[in-house]
């Protein structure tokens, strides 16, 4: 890092449930200093509440929070996000760089809003960073530079791996990984089930469930071999497993899958509009 993180001052607007994860996140790995951070959330019991918890400034205050913020965390809800910026703007330095995770809410849609030379980066987490297994895709604005985007990979190496990609491709990353684990549970619960079907405990087969799913991506991460042919070394010749993918090819199950995501990326596009 050309920068070092701990000198930067950091506002969090919005710590719900992804901006807590993500602050968690930094202040364990002593990213950013806590005396450097201040965190907003809507009600002011919370805010001392996050204050005494973390040791960070609390405020309902989002104008308050971003005065001399080197980065600011922009975790709200998309359809607040243009409401938040324009009471922002005034407050926001000419070197401020903003961190959007909102979903489906565009560079430019930031830039507008916040000042038209302002460097912007869109990001977009997944609730696995919880534990530190997070997939993060992020994207720059027109003028961010390539020392913005190391300061958010750096921000989201913290709870996971980090990808950066076309922000043409940003709400495909919101159907596949965003909206992805909830995917893999559905299907977690399923092999669980079926372990419950042919007789196992359901503790024991939620486990084996579990620790196959995760050794198989593991695998797949570690290896960087295709799934087919993972999946292939696993089939044998006249085995079992080669009728259980029978019964999925049957059930349609990848092609379900496929429009999961689809669906789940068309929608990602929809959000900004809505209020």
């Amino acid at each position: 890092m050309p920068t070092k993180l701990s000198d930067k001052t950091l506002a969090v607007l919005g710590t719900g449930k992804l901006g807590s994860i993500l602050l968690r996140a930094y202040l364990k790995q002593g990213l950013f200093a806590p005396k450097r951070v201040t965190a907003t959330v809507r009600h002011e019991e919370k805010a001392a509440a996050l204050a005494k918890g973390l040791g960070v400034n609390g405020t309902t205050d989002n104008r308050k929070a971003v005065h001399g913020a080197d980065i600011v965390l922009l975790a709200v809800k998309p359809q607040v996000v243009g409401d938040v910026l324009k009471e922002i703007a005034p407050e926001l330095g000419k070197d401020t760089l903003i961190i959007s995770v909102a979903a489906s809410v565009p560079t430019a849609y930031i830039e507008q809003r916040a000042g038209a030379k302002t460097a912007v980066v869109r990001a977009m987490p997944n609730t696995c960073s919880a534990v530190g297994c997070g997939m993060t895709g992020i994207c720059r604005g027109a003028h961010a530079s390539a020392e913005h985007l190391e300061i958010a990979e750096a921000m989201f190496n913290a709870v996971g791996r980090t990808v950066v990609v076309d922000e043409k491709n940003m709400d495909a990353v919101t159907g596949l990984s965003a909206s992805g684990p909830a995917f893999a549970y559905i299907i977690l619960e399923s092999l669980a089930e079926a372990g419950v079907k042919v007789g196992l405990p359901r503790d024991i087969a939620t486990l084996l469930a579990s620790q196959t799913m995760k050794g198989a991506a593991s695998v797949v991460l570690e290896t960087g071999d295709h799934p087919a042919l993972l999946k292939d070394a696993v089939t044998t010749p006249a085995g079992c497993t080669i009728d259980g993918i029978l019964e999925l090819e049957e059930g349609k199950l990848r092609v379900t899958l496929i429009k999961a995501v689809v669906k789940a990326t068309q929608r990602a596009g929809e959000l900004l509009f809505e209020k």
